[in-house]
Parts: C-alpha cells; structure tokens; sequence
C-alpha cells in the first residue's frame, strides 16, 4: 500500500511523533500507526492534514488587489461590487477556465487541498443562456481536474437583484437562474460526473437579497430530491447594511428569516455570519451549522469582524474561505482571523486555552475538520477512512532550524508570507512536488492569455 513516514504529524488529539500514514488505492486512509519505524519513504517536514476552503468566487482572483482606489468617501461593499460587476461583463468561458485552474494550483501550492465553488456565473455576457446549460459549470469542473484540487460544487440561485424582487440588471443577468434550472444542471453534473473521484455537488442559494420564500423552500426539496446529504450554503449577514434592510422588508434579521422557512441544520454553511446576534449564533451551534468565515476578504470589503472568540470557546463548527482570493493561503486566512480578535479584545492568544495552549494547531486542526464538515468531503484529519489529503511543510528551511513541530506550525503562520509548504497529496497522490505543480507552466500560460485580454481598454 502507498504509504508515509512523519516524524511528525498533526493528528485529532494533537501532535505526534513517528506516525505511518497508509492509505488504498482509492486514496483513503486504512492506517495511522503512533511510534512507528520509518519503514516508508520519509516527509520532508511535518505533516497537516490538508485544508478546505469553504467559500470561494475563483474568477474574482483576475481583480485581486485592484479595487483598492477610493471611489467614494464611504467605500464598502457595494462600491467594490461595481467593480466586480465590471470584470463580469468582459469574462468568456476560456477566461473562467484559465483563471480558476492558475487559481487551484496557486492554492495548493498553499496546502488548500479542496474546495467549494459557490458558482453563481451561468449565462453568457448579455444573459441569455448557454446552447449548454452546465457551460460555465463545466468549466470550473475542468479547471479543477487539471489542478487536481477536490471540488464541491456549488451552484447558486440568483434570482433577484435586491429585496423586494428587484430585477436583475446589468451584469446580474449572468446570474439569473430559477429552481427549474438549477436542478436539471445538478442531475446533468451528477450524471456527467459520477465517477469523478473527490467531487461532491451542493447548492447555494445566494442571500435573503437574491431569493424569495417560496424560491428557497423549492430549492431545498429539489436538491433533498437528489441528496438529502447535500451540502447547502449561503451568504448571511454580511453587511450591516443588509441586515437592516431585511429588517425593513421582512421585519426580522436574514438568519430569522431563513431559519423561519426552512430546517438549517449540519448540513448548513452560513457563509460570513459576520452580524449574527448573539442568540442567533447560539441557534446556529445548536442547529449543527457551520459559520464559513473569509477574514481576508472581509477585511478587504471593511465587512467587520466575526465574534470568533466567543464561536471558538463554545465549539462552534467554522471554516475558512478565500472568497474574493485576494489571499490564496490558509495560513494567511488563519493568521487575519487570529489578529482580528487580538484587536477587537486587546488580548493575545485567542484561541487557545488552559488546556490547549497550541494556537496554530488550534486554528489548523479546527478549520480543517469545519471546512471537511461543510464541503461534505470526508477529509479534515489524519485518521483511518478519510481521505488522504495532506501537506507536508518544507523542513529544510532556516526559519524551522531546531523547532519542534508546533513551533514550526507557528513559525509558518505566523511570521509573514513566504511558503512553507513543500509537498501536497489529494487522494494519495502529490499535487505538488518541492513546490511545483506538474501543468504550472501551461496553467499560467492561459491565466496570463486571460489577463492580457480582460484588462485590454474597450
């Protein structure tokens, strides 16, 4: 069996020394042996279960890092939309392909080993659908064989462009889908795809602003139709500005509404929640839900900041997203998050406790296992019937000279940006060799193709 020597390894319980990781051809784990003899070829460095990332717009990374000019004395949210709606109108299907298989790779490189695609582009640049429904969905499938990355599909109802049934306008009408269409593109993907190995499917329904009552009871029952175990997320409580207008209209907050129509239960992941209250976060634990929090985006848009401390000392399910990918790195998404509480409450340390001490495992083994939970893929632990995603941390480098492996976990996280991870494997097989991904040359080729066209002046 294809297996792995670790003189260290980040296991459920903890860190462990000299641990065989044996797994099947099939890429599931059937043994993790404590104390073992290095009878296997040995990683270079400890070993951490691979992290998925829970919430992720891959097409947006074309935008990263330039929507950061001031546009209006109060820019949030909105006025980076228009600027997201700006890329919208120009992308092709062969510049979705190119900018979300550059993307994976870039993120694997980083040790996210799966993630969820919350696919709300369906229609062409004037709206109209495709001769193939599944066009665009097709495409981020592609891109994510090519890469290699486990993918749970999300495809998103948008069926409004704001409360009140607002139409769809400008760039939203790419958007536009109703329960109809969303369920023939699920069954045709399951179809298409049922022997695809590490890809789940979900739905989204985007936000309380983009569907109706009767619009998300539909959508719920259609995909219990096909998978009652079916992963369900959606954007909630995001903006201040959101929430009140909820209120407004619907007389209650978006999470009271949404609980009201439907049952959120563990197979929920309330995408932000960065405004729930604190009782609808204590509704949320009991429900079983998972919060998937984007701290580098959220910092980015100026959302506000989660009450993490509070989620993470009551056991709370969560994991971490990329989001806009302004960020493609877990360990930059873990460290924001981390410093976000340091600053609302003046303490260091947050997550940890007396008995726990170890913020960086924490932090690691916690998102991993969340993240695991709300992509539905059985992943997120060093442990017999997962699969055997994983990543091994370069440990050759000189900031790790002499540390034991928790104190490299912290090294990694917490001091700056470089790249610590060396080796990455999904299903068993490595995605990334000594920090090269085999298709990485012809992946930036077309990424790069993709760029030069979209940012060409009209």
């Amino acid at each position: 069996m294809p297996s792995l020597f670790a003189p260290d390894a980040l296991l459920p319980d903890g860190w462990a020394r000299d641990v065989l990781l044996e797994w099947d051809e099939a890429g599931i784990f059937i043994r993790i042996e404590r104390a073992s003899s290095p009878q296997a070829a040995r990683a270079a460095g400890p070993v951490l279960p691979g992290m998925p990332n829970v919430h992720s717009h891959a097409f947006q990374r074309a935008m990263a890092g330039l929507a950061e000019w001031r546009g209006h004395p109060t820019d949030d949210f909105w006025t980076w939309r228009e600027a997201m709606y700006a890329l919208v109108r120009r992308l092709e299907p062969e510049d979705i392909e190119a900018i979300a298989a550059h993307l994976y790779i870039e993120m694997l490189k980083h040790g996210y080993t799966s993630v969820a695609e919350f696919h709300y582009l369906h229609n062409d640049r004037e709206g109209r659908p495709y001769e193939n429904p599944c066009e665009l969905a097709e495409r981020i499938v592609a891109a994510a064989g090519a890469s290699g990355i486990a993918l749970t599909l999300l495809p998103v109802l948008y069926a409004y462009g704001g409360f009140r049934a607002k139409p769809l306008d400008g760039a939203q009408r790419r958007f536009r889908g109703d329960v109809a269409s969303i369920d023939r593109m699920l069954r045709e993907l399951a179809r298409r795809h049922a022997d695809r190995r590490s890809f789940r499917l979900g739905v989204a329904p985007h936000s309380v602003r983009a569907v109706d009552a009767m619009l998300l009871t539909d959508l719920e029952r259609a995909a219990n139709a096909i998978d009652e175990t079916m992963p369900i997320h959606m954007h909630v409580s995001e903006q201040p500005g959101e929430v009140e207008e909820c209120r407004g209209t619907h007389g209650v907050t978006p999470f009271a509404w949404i609980n009201d129509i439907v049952s959120v239960d563990e197979r929920w992941c309330l995408i932000h929640a960065t405004h729930l209250t604190p009782a609808e976060r204590q509704s949320v634990r009991r429900s079983e839900a998972a919060v998937g929090l984007c701290p580098v985006t959220e910092a980015n848009l100026g959302d506000g900041v989660f009450d993490f401390a509070e989620w993470f000392s009551a056991g709370g399910h969560w994991g971490i997203g990329g989001d806009s990918h302004v960020s493609v790195s877990p360990f930059e998404e873990l460290r924001a998050l981390e410093y976000s509480q340091r600053s609302w409450l003046r303490v260091r340390n947050v997550t940890a406790s007396e008995r726990i001490p170890d913020v960086a495992a924490n932090l690691w083994a916690s998102a991993a296992a969340g993240g695991a939970r709300a992509l539905a893929q059985p992943v997120g632990a060093l442990v017999p019937g997962m699969r055997a995603d994983f990543l091994v941390l370069d440990g050759a480098l000189a900031d790790f000279e002499a540390l034991p492996a928790p104190a490299a976990l912290g090294v990694a996280m917490f001091s700056g940006n470089s790249n610590r991870v060396r080796d990455v494997f999904v299903a068993g097989s490595p995605v990334i060799r000594e920090g090269h991904h085999a298709r990485q040359q012809p992946a930036q080729q077309a990424y790069r193709a993709a760029l030069r066209r979209l940012r060409e002046r009209p």
